[in-house]
């Protein structure tokens, strides 16, 4: 493990701190503190824990600003892009906030013979919790929000690259929350698998398919939930609504394409391709890695998105612009792509770019188009564009993934809950469903004679 790390800034391409990773100490320290404060905080009444996850709530919004400069110095966002994410994140605490206090449980009841029965939901234990770089507060509060509302403590461990908001937010969780009920532990990878290797009694992980099998053969037999990442299908259909390209577009490059639900790959009719194509291009060609969305996160993130670029073999590529301002030529900027003509088993189109890109796939049938979306190993999600409702909620159900879009894309709210498929990983995030992936059931029955 390497004595510090140095955090770069996305947007100029210059070490911006450095930082030493957590170690074999670090990890121990973080977990015993989690667990001395288990008994207290899952003791607590689901109304206690309501109100103080409140008060953090309250603290977060009190000090927006200061959360907005730490995304911003992490992940290169703009500061309208991180404010949103901010409050995005408060708001998803506040919703678990209040849905732990509505009880979803089996009714208790008279189940035997001369038996009185009923289910009590229990904490877990303490919960690793592992995020990504890509919206490093609001991926933590998906994890946090259900954790903590059902009574786990958490060691959260940021992404090597932006640990910024993490280490604020345990300062904050620890005013409100009390000590060790949310503990931030920053580091890189070595500090992650250490974490998983210890006294934890689940680990809730978002990120790569590659780390998330780590952490599936490192976990054993402790609750594990995933979420591997997308390669998003956008089918497209000849009747789509006028607004689809320029929407495809504005999502594909949101967070500079970072996002796991974001759209990879268009599909449409053969006779509808050359079409898509270019009004994709039309609409690419006016957005500007600069003015119009930010940069990729880290080096390593930009060769990766080189090498499929570069390995792919699209026969039509049609390129946006980059216009960044003084001092930022450095950073890590890359213009928005449209890549078509290409065979099925393209880098471009098997493996998640993560970046501003859209591939364009065409097939001779809806069967055929159907079939290409469902054809990587990513499920997480996807989009239906065309004004016929029956033609559209069909293919809708035919897509295997976890989430779809009927003629919009990457719209979520806590409410709605999110998870992938096969290579997209399981379990679930947002949404009252995810509060039993922090929590087990333990049936009591009591004789009454």
């Amino acid at each position: 493990m390497s004595t510090y790390l140095e955090l770069t800034d996305p947007r100029t391409g210059l070490v911006r701190t450095r930082l030493r990773p957590g170690g074999p100490a670090e990890v121990a320290a973080a977990v015993g503190a989690a667990r001395s404060a288990l008994p207290g905080w899952a003791g607590l009444t689901a109304k206690e824990r309501s109100h103080r996850l409140l008060a953090l709530v309250a603290l977060i919004e009190q000090q927006l600003e200061v959360y907005v400069q730490r995304e911003v110095a992490g992940t290169g966002k703009s500061t309208v892009d991180a404010r949103a994410e901010v409050l995005n994140s408060a708001d998803v605490l506040r919703f678990y906030a209040g849905a732990v206090r509505a009880d979803l449980t089996p009714a208790a009841g008279h189940r035997l013979p001369g038996r009185e029965s009923w289910v009590r939901w229990e904490p877990l234990g303490v919960v690793a919790a592992i995020v990504p770089w890509n919206y490093p507060l609001l991926m933590a509060a998906w994890r946090l929000g259900p954790a903590l509302a059902a009574g786990n403590t958490v060691v959260l461990k940021p992404a090597e690259t932006t640990p910024d908001t993490a280490q604020l937010l345990a300062g904050h969780a620890a005013d409100t929350l009390g000590p060790g009920v949310l503990v931030a532990l920053p580091g890189d990878r070595d500090t992650g698998r250490l974490l998983v290797g210890a006294e934890v009694d689940a680990v809730a992980f978002t990120g790569s398919q590659a780390g998330g099998l780590d952490v599936a053969a490192r976990a054993g037999l402790r609750r594990v939930s995933l979420e591997l990442g997308g390669n998003c299908a956008a089918v497209v259909l000849p009747d789509a609504p006028e607004d689809t390209y320029d929407a495809l577009v504005g999502a594909c490059t949101y967070n500079a394409g970072q996002s796991c639900a974001a759209p990879a790959r268009v599909i449409t009719l053969r006779s509808h391709v050359d079409e898509t194509v270019e009004r994709l291009a039309a609409a690419m060609a006016a957005r500007r890695a600069g003015p119009d969305f930010g940069p990729l996160n880290n080096a390593d993130q930009v060769a990766r998105f080189d090498a499929i670029v570069a390995g792919s073999r699209a026969g039509v590529r049609r390129s946006g612009d980059v216009a960044v301002g003084d001092g930022e030529a450095g950073g890590f900027w890359r213009a928005g792509l449209i890549l078509a003509d290409l065979p099925p088993d393209d880098p471009a189109v098997t493996r998640e770019m993560f970046g501003p890109a859209l591939t364009v796939q065409a097939a001779d049938d809806l069967d055929g188009v159907v079939a290409l979306a469902n054809s990587v190993p990513q499920a997480l999600a996807a989009s239906v564009w065309g004004t016929a409702v029956g033609t559209s909620l069909r293919v809708a159900g035919q897509l295997d993934c976890g989430e779809v879009w009927v003629n919009c894309h990457l719209e979520q709210t806590a409410e709605l809950p999110h998870g992938g498929r096969r290579g997209s990983g399981h379990g679930t995030d947002l949404s009252v469903l995810a509060l039993t992936e922090y929590q087990r059931p333990k049936t009591v029955t009591v004789r009454l004679d």
